[in-house]
Formats: C-alpha cells, sequence, structure tokens
C-alpha cells in the first residue's frame, strides 16, 4: 500500500524538513518523496489529520506483558496493539513472565509469537538463572537467538562480583547489562520513599540513599570492568549526579525514568491508592525536578512508560499486599508532553534507540518508513474508558494529558486508532 501524508509537520534533529509542514510519499514502505505539497493523482491513499506531526517511530525499552506465564495481565497479541495504539514501533518486552526467559526458548517463543507485527518486539533475557541472582543465565546464546539486553527485571543485583563477571563476559559479544538500582540491605521491606509525605501517613519508607549507593557501586564496577551497562527508571536527584559524573569520564553508561517519576511525587500517596505503589518509589518534588533538567540535558537517555500490568487480584487489596506496577503505554507521551516541549519529547521517546543497538530511521527520503504520527496539542483526559490495556492499575488514570497519537507506519503496514 502507498500513502501520502498531507500537510505533516515533521519532528527530527537530524533532518532537513525539522519543523517544516511537508507532503510525504510512501512506497512499499520507504520514504520516497518529501515535499511542500505532492499532488495525489488517485493512487495513493491519503492521509490527513489536524495538526498532524510526524517523528521517527518512537522506542520503549521498559515494557511487561505478561506472556507467557500471567495471560490474565495481558497477551502479547493485546500488548503489541496497545503499544501501536501508543505510537511506539519498537519496545524491550522485560523478563518477568513464567517461565523466565533464561535461555535461548525463552527468547524464541517470544520471537515466534510476534514475528510479522507493526511493531518490532525485542526480548529482554534475564541476566541470572531463573533471575534468582546467583548464576549467570545463558547470555551468549540467548543473545544469538534475539536477546536485546540481560536484566532481571527489578530486581537489584546484590552480589558485585556478579555484575563484574557479567560486564566483562558480555564485551565478548558487545551486549548490554542492565542494573536495578536499590540496595536491598539498605531498602529492607520497605514499600514507598522514605519522606515528610510517606511518615505523615506512617509507611515505613526506603532511603533514597538505597538506590544511589547501588549506583555508586554499579559505577565502580563499570569503570574497572569496562562494558556497556544501562541503568533502567532512575528517579533520585543524586542518582543523576552520578550518572553525570560517571558519563564525563566516557563509561559506557545510560540510564531512562519512569513517566511516573516525572509526573507524580510522594504527596500523591495520600489516600493509600495501590496504583502509586511503584518501583521505584515515587519521590520528592526536588527529585522530580530534577529528573526533569537532567532528561532535557541528554544526562537521562530517554523515558519509558514502565507499563508493568497487574490484575486486580493483585492491586485491589491492602497497600502492604499490593504488586509494585502500573500501567503506562496509552498514557506516556500525553504525560510527557505536558512537562517538555515537542522536540524533547521526541527525542525522549527515541534516543535509547542508539543504546540498545536499533536502527534509527529518520524522516529522510529513501530511509524506511518508521513513524509515529501525532498531534501535540490535542488535550485531553486518561480516563477508565480510555484504557484498552487488560489490567487497569493506572497511576496516571484521572491526569489531564497533551498530546495524542494518531497511529504508526512501520514494517509496510499502517496502524491508526479507531477513534480518528
Amino acid at each position: 500500500m502507498n500513502y501520502l501524508l498531507k500537510k505533516a509537520t515533521i519532528i527530527d534533529p537530524d533532518s532537513k524538513h525539522h519543523k517544516k509542514v511537508r507532503d510525504v510519499l510512501i512506497e512499499n514502505g520507504k520514504l520516497i518523496k518529501i515535499a511542500s505539497n505532492i499532488p495525489n493523482d488517485g493512487i495513493y491513499k491519503e492521509v490527513k489529520f489536524p495538526n498532524l506531526h510526524l517523528s521517527q517511530g518512537w522506542f520503549d525499552p521498559n515494557v511487561s506483558l505478561g506472556e507467557p506465564g500471567f495471560e490474565e495481565r495481558e497477551t502479547l497479541k493485546n500488548g503489541i496493539k496497545i503499544a501501536a495504539q501508543s505510537g511506539f514501533t519498537h519496545i524491550c518486552v522485560n523478563s518477568n513472565t513464567n517461565p523466565v526467559p533464561d535461555t535461548k526458548s525463552g527468547i524464541e517463543y517470544i520471537k515466534n509469537k510476534t514475528k510479522n507485527n507493526i511493531v518490532s518486539v525485542y526480548p529482554v533475557g534475564a541476566l541470572t538463572v531463573n533471575s534468582n541472582g546467583k548464576h549467570l543465565a545463558e547470555l551468549y546464546d540467548m543473545h544469538r537467538h534475539g536477546a536485546i539486553s540481560f536484566y532481571d527485571y527489578k530486581k537489584p543485583i546484590a552480589e558485585p562480583n556478579l555484575l563484574k563477571i557479567a560486564l566483562q563476559y558480555c564485551q565478548s559479544f558487545n551486549g548490554l547489562v542492565q542494573s536495578f538500582p536499590r540496595d536491598n540491605s539498605i531498602a529492607g521491606t520497605a514499600q514507598v520513599h522514605e519522606g515528610v509525605a510517606t511518615t505523615l501517613l506512617g509507611l515505613k519508607g526506603i532511603p533514597a540513599l538505597a538506590e544511589e549507593l547501588h549506583i555508586a557501586r554499579d559505577l565502580y564496577i563499570l569503570e574497572y570492568t569496562g562494558g556497556k551497562l544501562h541503568i533502567p527508571t532512575v528517579s533520585t536527584a543524586k542518582s543523576v549526579e552520578l550518572i553525570k559524573k560517571a558519563k564525563k569520564k566516557r563509561l559506557q553508561v545510560s540510564c531512562s525514568v519512569s513517566i511516573n517519576n516525572l509526573i507524580l511525587t510522594d504527596e500523591s500517596l495520600h489516600d493509600f491508592n495501590t496504583n502509586y505503589k511503584l518501583q521505584p518509589p515515587l519521590r520528592t518534588k526536588k527529585d522530580t525536578k530534577a529528573l526533569l533538567k537532567a532528561l532535557n540535558e541528554g544526562i537521562i537517555d530517554g523515558v519509558t512508560s514502565d507499563h508493568n500490568p497487574i490484575d486486580i487480584e493483585h492491586k485491589k487489596v491492602e497497600f502492604e499486599h499490593a504488586h509494585y506496577g502500573s500501567i503506562g503505554l496509552e498514557s506516556c507521551y500525553g504525560a510527557l508532553q505536558t512537562v517538555v516541549s515537542t522536540e524533547k519529547a521526541v527525542q525522549a521517546l527515541t534516543r535509547l534507540k542508539t543504546v540498545f543497538g536499533i536502527e534509527k530511521s529518520g524522516i529522510k527520503e529513501g530511509n524506511k518508513a518508521d513513524i509515529t504520527l501525532f498531534n501535540p496539542n490535542l488535550k485531553w483526559n486518561f480516563t477508565q474508558p480510555k484504557i484498552h490495556s487488560t489490567s487497569k492499575n493506572a497511576a496516571l488514570l484521572d491526569q489531564s494529558l497533551t498530546g495524542k497519537v494518531y497511529g504508526i507506519i512501520a514494517k509496510n503496514k499502517i496502524m491508526i486508532n479507531n477513534e480518528f
């Protein structure tokens, strides 16, 4: 199918068409022509929307979809559909499934179940066997069969030597190691941030130190070993400073921030709503401000929805018994656009492609069409009826958002949201 996108504002700093209104002609999955006006002689399917903007396709490195093992939370099929509707042409699927993908068969299962979709899906392999933190999994074998990185989802690497060996070993095939930043010996059994707001609620808190100390340790090890380290979902001001210093040393370290930690603070916990029970926990306004500044400066490499569907049986319970997590794909862009500019939002949703080794296909004639279509000015409320994920545990529920996704074009396919 051939498409003609009419009057689209292009957002791509690397393109000569950046911030310009252009018609874009797509034939057989490639950007054939970009010009101020392209006549349609009837052989092209026109795509026209109010205030249409387009950028290269967005990427989320931190998505949980349940399957296999937790299909009641979200299936791969529905999760991919949600990702497409949310503007993502590329997603990484986390290793928090049952069984844990710690061998090539687990990686192949995800690859086979998600092939031929409009969204490119990249499996994340477990770093350790069964994600138990004791012995390295079959990293090279998983890498050969499509694992994009290695990560025991939301589980810190407690043993320093294990991280050292993983970083050294992965250098032989340019592998990427992820390390969740939390020192459990300091965090203990606490479930929320240690601060004034949560202390007033009588909740035992996790000090920011638990994250910062773990990051400091990881960075020392990285400096010793070399290799590539990604720190997912940083959440404190001090964490950002540590990573900034490491980058100045030219260490190969990258990091992401959850959209929840950019938008919400620990003050949201006033009514013990379990949708706000997250890992990392919601922090203070000071931390949120520092995270936003670091994102704008490029110290934080990108934003993730941190999409983690949890079924109602494990969310609608007492706060201390509820599972951590929130869905986030559907609200991620609209929330991000409330705190950063359109250009910064696009950068935050595409910059991590380079870290994870995913090809960046810019808006340039001759490149393949891998693009997201959106309206950055459309205001809307993220209410329960707008949730199409199987699970409804949304930390950003009832938030006023700015920016809406029209659809995506990728792999010579198009997906337009039904509401348009």
